[in-house]
C-alpha cells in the first residue's frame, strides 16, 4: 500500500532528526500521560501519523507550547486534535490555561529527505479515501518481493498504468457549450485534433485551463484523452492530477527508482496534469514537475494543465513555474449563465431519456447556481425520487427532494449589489443613490433600489435608509409603497423589476 510506503519514508525521516533537549520534571511526566491518553483514544495509526511527533517546549504562565517540524503537521493537529489535547492537559494540571501547537525548530540534516518527509505527510492525509477505491483506479504501481526489499516494478512502455480512469460520460459531445466556456471548449478541442493529425504540431503548449470548482475543466480534459485514444489509440497519453504525480514521484524517491519516473513521464506525447494547485508549496515535487514540463515541450510533446486560479495568481507556486505555465494558451471557464445552465440541465434530461417539465428545469436553473456537478447531483436526486416513490415531477416534488440544497443555495443579496444592478439598469451614476436629488429620473430608480432592499434583504427599513444617503425609514417606507402601487398599473416597471430580480438571483 502506498501508505505503508509514505508511513515507512516518514520513520525514515524521524531517525535522522536532531531531537530537542527534553524538559525534566513533573510537567515532563503530565505530558507523557497526555500523550498516552491521546495514543488510547485515537489508535495506534493515528497517533504514530500524527502525534508522536509532537513535542513538549515550555509553559509559560499557564500558556503551554507543543511544537511540531512543520506546518501541515501544525495545521492538521489544532484542526483535529487541539481541544483534546487542551482538556487532557487541564486535567493533568489545574494551572493550564491555553494549549498553543507551533512549528519548532527541529531538522533534518539531508534537505531531500525533509523535502520527501513534507511532502509524504500531506500525502498521508489524502490517502484514507484514496485506499476504499480498487488499485488499478488508484494509479498504484505494482510491487514484487525481493529479498526481504520491496521495489516498484514501474512499465514506462504503458502509460495506462499510472493514467487516471477516464469517464465515460466526459466526451466532447456530451459537454454543453456557453459563452461562459466557449474559449476553453474550442482550444481543447484544438489541441485534441492536433493531437491525431498528420503532423502532430502543439498548436497551444501548454493549453492552461481554469476556473471554479464544477464549471467543466476535468470535463473537457477526458474529452482530449477520449478523443485522442479513439482517433489514434497509438498515442501515449497520460491523465492524472497533479495529487497523484506526487504520489508517483514519491515513491520513486522513497524505492531509488527516479530514472524509470523520468523515464515514464517524459516518453509520452500528451501529459495531462489535473488541478496543479495541489502541488503549491511542495518544492521537490515542482522541481520535477519543471523539469518534466520543459522536457516535454522542448520536444513539441503536449502539455495540458488544469488549475482553480491563473498561472499568475497561483500561491505556493515558483515564479519560474508560473511563467512556464502562461508560454502557451491560458483560457479561463468561467461561472455558468442562467441559460447554460438550463442547455445542461435539458442535455443531461435528454441522455438521461428522462421527462422533466420544463418549469421543473429552469427552476433548478435558476437556483442552483453554485456549479455543474450540482447541478447534475439535484437532477439524479429528484428523477431517483421519482422512480423509487412512483410518483410524477413536478415543481412542489423537486422543491421537496432538494430543500436542503436550494436553502445551500440560496444567494444573500447585498444591498450595495442592489444598487449598482438598479444604476446600471437605469442608466444613472451609482452616487445618485445616496444623493439628495430629487429629480424623477433619479428618484425613480432610488425606490426601486429601496423596493428591491426591502424585499430581497434580511435589513430592517433603518438600515436600507442608511445605505441611502442616511434617509429616514419612513423615507424607504414610502418609496416601497409607491412601488407596489405603481406595479398595479405600470407594465413596464413590473418587466424592470422582474428583470432585475432574475438577475440579482441568479
Amino acid at each position: 500500500m502506498v501508505r505503508g510506503a509514505l508511513a515507512a519514508c516518514l520513520r525514515e525521516a524521524d531517525t535522522m532528526t536532531l531531537p530537542l533537549s527534553a524538559l525534566e520534571g513533573p510537567l515532563a511526566a503530565q505530558w507523557q500521560r497526555v500523550r498516552a491518553r491521546l495514543r488510547d483514544e485515537f489508535g495506534e495509526a493515528a497517533y504514530r501519523s500524527w502525534l508522536s511527533s509532537l513535542t513538549l517546549a515550555d509553559m509559560i504562565d499557564g500558556a503551554v507550547r507543543i511544537e511540531v517540524p512543520t506546518r501541515f503537521l501544525r495545521d492538521w493537529v489544532v484542526a483535529h486534535y487541539a481541544d483534546r489535547i487542551r482538556a487532557l492537559w487541564s486535567g493533568e494540571n489545574k494551572d493550564v490555561g491555553t494549549v498553543e501547537i507551533v512549528v519548532g525548530e527541529r531538522r533534518i540534516e539531508t534537505v531531500p529527505i525533509q523535502n520527501l518527509r513534507d511532502e509524504a505527510e500531506r500525502a498521508l492525509a489524502a490517502l484514507a479515501e484514496a485506499e476504499d477505491r480498487p488499485a488499478d483506479h488508484r494509479g498504484e504501481a505494482p510491487i514484487r518481493a525481493v529479498g526481504a526489499t520491496v521495489t516498484p516494478m514501474i512499465e514506462p512502455s504503458d502509460e495506462r498504468e499510472i493514467s487516471a480512469p477516464l469517464d465515460q460520460r466526459f466526451t466532447f459531445e456530451n459537454f454543453v457549450v456557453g459563452k461562459p466556456n466557449e474559449l476553453a471548449h474550442a482550444a481543447a478541442r484544438r489541441v485534441a485534433e492536433s493531437a491525431v493529425s498528420g503532423n502532430r504540431a502543439a498548436p497551444f503548449n501548454p493549453l492552461f485551463l481554469y476556473g471554479g470548482v464544477g464549471l467543466g475543466k476535468t470535463h473537457l480534459m477526458h474529452a482530449i484523452a477520449w478523443h485522442i485514444r479513439l482517433h489514434d489509440p497509438s498515442r501515449k497519453v497520460i491523465y492524472l492530477s497533479a495529487e497523484k504525480f506526487m504520489y508517483q514521484f514519491i515513491k520513486a524517491l522513497r524505492f531509488k527508482d527516479t530514472m524509470a519516473f523520468k523515464e515514464q513521464f517524459r516518453s509520452v506525447d500528451v501529459l495531462m496534469i489535473d488541478d496543479v494547485q495541489f502541488i503549491s508549496g511542495k518544492d521537490s515535487t515542482q522541481e520535477e514537475f519543471f523539469h518534466t514540463f520543459n522536457a516535454l515541450v522542448d520536444q513539441n510533446r503536449q502539455v495540458i494543465i488544469s488549475a482553480d486560479k491563473s498561472p499568475s495568481d497561483l500561491e505556493g507556486i515558483e515564479e519560474r513555474m508560473k511563467s512556464r505555465l502562461g508560454w502557451g494558451l491560458v483560457a479561463d471557464i468561467h461561472p455558468t449563465t442562467y441559460e447554460l445552465r438550463l442547455g445542461i440541465l435539458q442535455a443531461k434530461a435528454e441522455l438521461r431519456q428522462t421527462q422533466i417539465p420544463p418549469k421543473v428545469l429552469e427552476f433548478l436553473a435558476h437556483k442552483i447556481t453554485s456549479n455543474v456537478r450540482e447541478l447534475e447531483g439535484a437532477l439524479t436526486r429528484i428523477t431517483a425520487h421519482a422512480q423509487l416513490v412512483g410518483r410524477s415531477i413536478t415543481l412542489e416534488s423537486a422543491q421537496d427532494v432538494l430543500h436542503d440544497l436550494l436553502r445551500a443555495n440560496d444567494r444573500r443579496v447585498t444591498i450595495e449589489e442592489i444598487q449598482k444592478r438598479v444604476a446600471e439598469h437605469f442608466n444613472i451614476r451609482l452616487a445618485d443613490m445616496h444623493s439628495a436629488r430629487r429629480a424623477r429620473a433619479v428618484a425613480r430608480p432610488r425606490q426601486v433600489a429601496m423596493y428591491l432592499c426591502k424585499q430581497l434583504t434580511p435589513r430592517s427599513l433603518p438600515e436600507i435608509g442608511r445605505k441611502f444617503g442616511g434617509r429616514d425609514h419612513t423615507t424607504v417606507m414610502h418609496a416601497v409603497r409607491k412601488i407596489e402601487e405603481l406595479l398595479a398599473a405600470d407594465r413596464a416597471l413590473g418587466e424592470d423589476i422582474d428583470l432585475l430580480k432574475r438577475m440579482l438571483e441568479t
